[in-house]
């Protein structure tokens, strides 16, 4: 009998040792990853995550890590920044752009990674399907061509009078193409010769203004691309030096003294994010989590460019605008 109760006594200690041990470790801080293509100038929509984080109880810096990799418009600096973030064992990665994921993915097959600002996730190899992703990869995808041939319309209609259109694209960006037919079928539709200015690096940015100015366009449209979107301050400088009335991609571009933008909205799909990596940390797995669509889309306009510019700006376009700037 007394063997018994040694033995039990025995047995509650090792418990109690065990628990007490168990609750003495301290609690794993999960570290989020972000790769970035471009700059800290849309750092709007990374406090939007953060943002997100907050409002699903994470605080950086208390209960999270966020490691940020920004390549500046650079795009061959992306495999390297996603092998770093893989050196810091990061539990999951959200990526933006399609090259930064194309690199994040490259990098890692078993990470979960978390896009945002993907044009077209299935046709790039990122996931099986919408609904069902299938591998290590899945987010928000802001892909919509029939946006660039709207941005061409919302153009023409505050412009009336322009014939003559610039496109500034970046043909290493394999979304580009898409963008590139839609606002061609565009501007046929609607009368316009379309100039394409490519930009495939930094140094090919002044250039191809140049170009703009010496074939005498009229009007500018800049595709959302990471590199374009890391100088979108020189474009907008360059179209208010030289009048020039132009229609963006990113809202951030008509806060900087732009035009007019029309796009997804980008601050919500940063918020949005969140939500996925605080599934993944929760033991989701990105396979099971389908990829969401942009469901609303804002149309800004910048009023004080307009005067600058000496452009009146139609009341019928005025009124479908969700936000003026005046």
């Amino acid at each position: 009998m007394n063997t018994k109760m040694i033995i039990c006594l025995f047995a509650a200690t090792l418990l109690s040792t065990a628990h007490l041990a168990e609750a003495q470790q301290p609690m794993k801080i999960p570290r989020i990853g972000i790769l970035l293509g471009g700059s800290s100038f849309l750092s709007v929509r990374v406090e939007a995550f953060r943002q997100g984080l907050k409002e699903l109880g994470y605080i950086e810096g208390r209960n999270v890590v966020i490691e940020y990799r920004y390549a500046e418009g650079k795009a061959d600096r992306l495999p390297a920044l996603a092998a770093e973030l893989m050196g810091l064992q990061v539990d999951v990665i959200v990526a933006a752009g399609t090259p930064g994921v194309l690199a994040a993915k490259k990098a890692t097959s078993t990470i979960p990674i978390v896009f945002v600002s993907v044009g077209d996730p299935v046709a790039s190899g990122f996931v099986a399907s919408l609904a069902r992703p299938g591998g290590n990869v899945t987010g928000l995808t802001n892909f919509s061509p029939e946006l660039s041939g709207k941005r061409v319309e919302l153009l023409k209609e505050a412009v009336p009078n322009i014939s003559r259109v610039a496109f500034l694209s970046n043909p290493a960006n394999p979304v580009q193409g898409l963008q590139w037919k839609e606002t061609q079928a565009a501007a046929q539709a609607l009368g316009l010769h379309l100039q394409s200015l490519e930009v495939r690096s930094s140094n090919d940015l002044d250039s191809a203004l140049q170009a703009a100015s010496r074939e005498r366009s009229q009007a500018l449209i800049p595709a959302t691309d990471a590199l374009i979107d890391t100088h979108l301050k020189r474009i907008v400088e360059f179209a208010a030096k030289n009048r020039l009335p132009a229609i963006y991609g990113v809202p951030e571009a008509v806060d900087a003294g732009g035009l007019m933008s029309y796009a997804p909205n980008y601050t919500y799909h940063y918020r949005r994010a969140a939500f996925y990596v605080d599934k993944i940390l929760k033991g989701a797995k990105p396979a099971d989590l389908p990829v969401e669509q942009p469901t609303n889309f804002e149309f800004v306009i910048n009023l004080k460019t307009a005067k600058q510019n000496g452009l009146t700006i139609p009341q019928s376009v005025l009124y479908r605008a969700d936000k003026v700037i005046k």
